[in-house]
């Protein structure tokens, strides 16, 4: 399913780049949803934080908001913007909550950029040659050149 630029508004090529590329790697609306929510979540270096905090493991939040200054309602809030985003999980254990990471919308988001990556290497692959070409030719042209006295 295509989308048309919304009328009246100023689109960029880089727009209509973003929307190919997510339809030719299959990035339908409900992952392209997701992939929106996981980028917004690892845009705030709180939220990385946590992130990192927990590839170490299931932490209560009150464990995770310690080393933040910032009130535990506040870590709170951080932490259903990475719930929503489907990045942590809660569990249940007793009297606390333990949030644990997802690995899944980490992958998804990889793989999106991966794609990128491949087209940066392609691209810087392309100026080399470019580049070796160019100095071969300037190569030749001195050698060619007659000798000024």
């Amino acid at each position: 399913m295509r989308q048309e630029p919304p009328s009246g508004e100023l689109t960029s090529i880089a727009t209509f780049h973003n929307i190919a590329v997510m339809e030719h790697f299959s990035y339908g609306g409900a992952t392209r949803n997701r992939l929106d929510r996981t980028f917004a979540a690892l845009a705030n270096p709180t939220r990385r934080a946590i992130l990192e905090r927990l590839a170490s493991g299931e932490v209560s939040v009150s464990e995770l908001a310690e080393p933040f200054s910032m009130s535990q309602p506040a870590v709170s809030r951080h932490l259903k913007v990475l719930e929503r985003a489907g990045l942590i999980s809660s569990g249940s254990d007793a009297q606390r909550r333990p949030r644990k990471l997802e690995a899944r919308p980490l992958a998804e988001a990889t793989e999106w950029l991966e794609a990128y990556r491949k087209y940066w290497e392609a691209s810087f692959a392309r100026l080399d040659s470019l580049l070796s070409e160019l100095k071969t030719t300037e190569k030749k042209r001195k050698r060619v050149a007659p000798k000024k006295r």
